[in-house]
């Protein structure tokens, strides 16, 4: 599907629900965004439909298989949709309806409860519909099909990611295992994590070969961060010991810490919104809040808050830049602007336009009301005018975090 495709479907914000016209979300979004940023049901309909019809030509529905979606909804959106076809095929077919057949496996979801069953159970968990919980440090050799229903942009997380099918399994017999590729995800063998080749040179006698090039060791926000021909490796603490895991492995440990502190995206966005609170949160991640500074540096999302960064990584929300997010809280709440006086909606744009530059910290900042553009709105009395300003402001950001 392009984005010539968009007119005449049923599309939704994946961030409000609320409905799109085809015109807005062609001029907004590119195909890397459906699913993640853009809903599109009738595309999930057909990709499961095709996904579906794979597996009946391939040996039945009840494959043990791994589907990477987009975001936490998206595989909730799926995991729904196989059940429904395996419903139907069930009652077509008169055979017993296996239970659970599809399931939801995010760090956000608490999936990892169902790995063992997805491993070891051969009647029930077949297909877990995943975001990033699955890319790494799961060993799961039943895996038949590894399926991309995501965009993936990363050599190093799209190996990690079929890596989770390749493992022979002779308990069950299997010797190979399948790649569904719906979004041109396999563009990327080859590319960036696989050793180059090395040209073999002639030399006469007496002459040396230059070795090889060392690997690197970079420093990231006080990390070191060695670079080989295999990918990346962060040196951190484990167990009290400095030991290098992969960025991923970093990302998933992440993750999960987040999740346990932090269960939902509703609770994580109400307590970044309160200063004291999101310093305590970020306290008690791995490496402490360094750890979202470094994973933030090494995916190259500088343009992008530390709370789309994590926000992505735990509960997979679509990460929106900074500058995307202020213009968002613009349009979605104009409505709500409009109704206040003048000098507080434009002290409050002032603000928010601070925050593209500047990201949380900045909006936070004691000098913010001494920024010439705020004053010239109307600063720090404009907001007083309502009551106090701590108060307007935790408002606007719960608003700011929400578009």
């Amino acid at each position: 599907m392009d984005q010539t495709d968009l007119k005449d479907k049923a599309l939704r914000d994946a961030n409000t629900g609320e409905p799109m016209g085809w015109t807005v979300a062609r001029a907004r979004y590119d195909a890397a965004a459906f699913e993640d940023r853009l809903l599109l049901p009738e595309r999930v309909a057909a990709m499961t439909r095709d996904l579906f019809d794979h597996f009946l030509a391939t040996g039945g529905p009840e494959q043990k298989t791994i589907v990477f979606c987009a975001r936490d909804r998206h595989a909730d959106e799926v995991a729904a949709a196989l059940n429904n076809l395996y419903a139907v095929w069930c009652a077509a077919e008169g055979r017993p309806r296996l239970d659970s057949y599809a399931f939801k496996c995010t760090a956000a979801s608490g999936g990892q409860e169902y790995l063992a069953d997805l491993r070891g159970a051969s009647r029930h968990h077949f297909i877990a519909t995943t975001v990033d919980l699955l890319t790494t440090g799961v060993d799961v050799p039943c895996v038949r099909n590894v399926v991309f229903f995501k965009y993936v942009r990363s050599p190093i997380a799209f190996y990690q990611m079929v890596g989770r099918g390749t493992r022979l399994d002779p308990t069950t017999g299997k010797l190979m295992f399948r790649v569904y590729d719906y979004t041109d995800a396999t563009r990327l063998f080859g590319q960036g994590f696989v050793t180059r080749a090395t040209a073999v040179r002639v030399t006469k006698p007496g002459e040396t070969v230059p070795p090889p090039p060392p690997e690197r060791t970079l420093q990231v926000e006080g990390f070191d961060v060695r670079v080989t021909d295999a990918g990346q490796y962060i040196v951190t603490s484990v167990d009290g010991q400095a030991q290098l895991v992969t960025v991923d492995e970093y990302r998933a440990r992440l993750a999960r810490r987040l999740v346990e502190e932090v269960p939902s995206l509703e609770q994580f966005r109400t307590r970044w919104i309160v200063p004291p609170e999101r310093r305590e949160m970020l306290g008690r991640l791995p490496d402490g809040g360094r750890s979202a500074l470094l994973v933030r540096a090494l995916a190259d999302m500088t343009d992008f808050d530390l709370y789309d960064v994590l926000a992505e990584l735990g509960y997979g929300l679509a990460p929106r830049t900074r500058p995307d997010r202020a213009d968002a809280f613009g349009y979605k709440h104009a409505d709500w602007l409009s109704t206040l006086p003048p000098a507080t909606a434009a002290t409050l744009r002032a603000l928010t336009s601070q925050f593209a530059r500047a990201g949380t910290d900045g909006l936070e900042s004691p000098e913010v009301f001494r920024l010439p553009e705020v004053v010239r709105a109307g600063g720090l009395d404009a907001l007083k005018s309502l009551g106090k300003p701590a108060d307007i402001l935790r408002d606007t950001k719960a608003r700011l975090f929400a578009a």
